[in-house]
């Protein structure tokens, strides 16, 4: 459980609240109206039908947030990171820093296009620390309807090293790839040609709020470089529906503590610390913006090449959640409120979850009509969604641990309501009803299994 502030100059919030999941959302990845890149972002027209999907994911991804907040129906903790040493890294403090200490945009306003120069996505490896116990997994950006979407990496599957994509989700703990599946929409897994797969007799199947997969539990080496994790369980898929039929990725891996984990079995990753394979008990995630190329997992490493600026550390508050979930900034136990401080309002609420399968920030109802109340002209827009004028200069921030990192307005400018319209949709959502009143999502970090916490850096997109 860590902790958000979100904050907009003009209109701003500031909050925080936490979450834990036991479930992954995985929809139809290519909506109508599929772009490349953002180019012309200005006079994009919004498309709903992605972000329509993907809450109505959510409603099955996080049902069981609220029990598994209470302990109810965890599985035992392993606790993997046991034996490891907090995170630290040689070069983090020889990154730049800004001058007061706040990470903000860096461009002005939310209706223009920015223009920067592109990341540089070929970074040689002697920029890269290689250390023994540690992997990159290069992931691919699918973009949809001017969004990044999904980011998807590669693992080899058993004694034949098969090489099947996945979806990466900070916010779900299970495995799973199509196996023999002929039926299913990517590659499957032909597990009659390792010698090292067997099944474990259990039936797995995952529910979501618009489709599923379903299958039994297996057992094989997944590997990703030099690192293997052999008896690895996960979802032999057998079946997916149609929701399933046209994404980029094969399956998923998911990244959240093994304590929520459907097939009840530790993760990959833990494995991975159980066996004391990794340099650090760690992984680090960029990814990367409007480009299919650039984004990476550092397994037992964070890549210093992806940030510009030092870590800024927050406690994970309950070992039953995420390791991506904290406790949000917030003044006293007040609660959610708005407190206006200059030319700055903020508003707060208890605790955020940090989903990198999630592609939008999703709020409580009362914090996006609290956060839009101060945004001027805003308005509801059918569906969960805000409008604003596009012309209005917004330097929206998130707050962790008292240092503000700022969403690009690219990122917060969904696009306009039509084509000749002055009124844009903001990249704040309202998560509606069947979600607890004090979650919020956000979907964009190192994440610390021994230190118990999540780590912020502001990244290259930012340049």
């Amino acid at each position: 459980v860590l902790a958000l502030g979100l904050c907009a100059s003009s209109a701003g919030f500031s909050g925080s609240n936490s979450t834990t999941n036991s479930y992954v959302v995985k929809i139809k990845r290519r909506p109508s109206g599929r772009l490349s890149s953002r180019d012309g972002e200005d006079t994009h027209v919004f498309d709903p039908t992605y972000a329509t999907a993907e809450i109505q994911g959510l409603l099955g991804k996080y049902a069981q947030a609220e029990q598994f907040l209470s302990g109810i129906g965890l599985n035992p903790d392993t606790h993997p990171g046991k034996g490891y040493e907090p995170f630290t890294h040689p070069l983090l403090p020889m990154l730049n820093n800004t001058a007061n200490g706040t990470m903000t945009n860096t461009s002005g306003t939310a209706n223009t296009a920015t223009t920067r120069p592109a990341p540089n996505t070929n970074t040689t490896q002697q920029q890269i620390i290689q250390v023994p116990g540690t992997e990159e997994m290069p992931l691919t950006d699918d973009i949809a309807s001017g969004m990044d979407v999904l980011y998807y990496g590669s693992l080899a599957f058993g004694s034949n090293k098969q090489s099947l994509t996945v979806d990466i989700d900070t916010g779900s703990a299970d495995l799973w790839v199509p196996v023999n599946c002929r039926s299913c929409g990517g590659d499957s897994f032909l597990a009659y040609n390792s010698t090292s797969y067997h099944t474990l007799g259990q039936r797995f199947s995952v529910s979501y709020g618009c489709g599923k997969v379903s299958g039994t539990l297996a057992q094989d080496t997944v590997s990703i470089g030099s690192l293997s994790s052999a008896q690895q369980a996960f979802g032999a898929v057998k079946s997916e529906t149609e929701d399933f039929y046209d994404a980029p990725s094969d399956g998923l891996l998911g990244l959240a503590f093994g304590s929520i984990a459907q097939s009840k079995q530790p993760t990959f990753f833990e494995n991975l610390m159980n066996t004391r394979q990794l340099a650090s008990g760690a992984f680090a995630v960029h990814l990367q913006r409007d480009q299919p190329q650039g984004g990476e997992v550092c397994f037992g490493c964070f890549d210093t090449t992806k940030a510009m600026t030092p870590i800024t550390w927050n406690p994970v508050v309950s070992r039953v959640s995420p390791p991506h979930s904290l406790n949000a900034d917030k003044d006293a136990d007040q609660g959610p409120r708005c407190r206006r401080t200059g030319p700055s309002i903020s508003v707060t609420w208890p605790s955020t979850t940090i989903d990198t399968g999630t592609t939008l920030i999703y709020v409580p109802d009362s914090v996006a009509s609290e956060f839009y109340q101060l945004v001027s002209s805003s308005s509801f827009y059918p569906g969960g969604f805000y409008t604003y004028p596009c012309d209005t200069a917004l330097a929206v921030t998130l707050t962790f641990g008292g240092r503000a990192f700022g969403i690009d307005p690219t990122d917060f400018n969904l696009g306009r309501t039509s084509a000749n319209s002055s009124d844009c949709v903001g990249g704040i959502l309202a998560l509606g009803q069947g979600f607890p009143d004090n979650l919020a999502i956000v979907g964009y970090s190192i994440y610390d299994y021994p230190g118990n916490r999540v780590g912020f850096a502001l990244s290259i997109n930012n340049r």
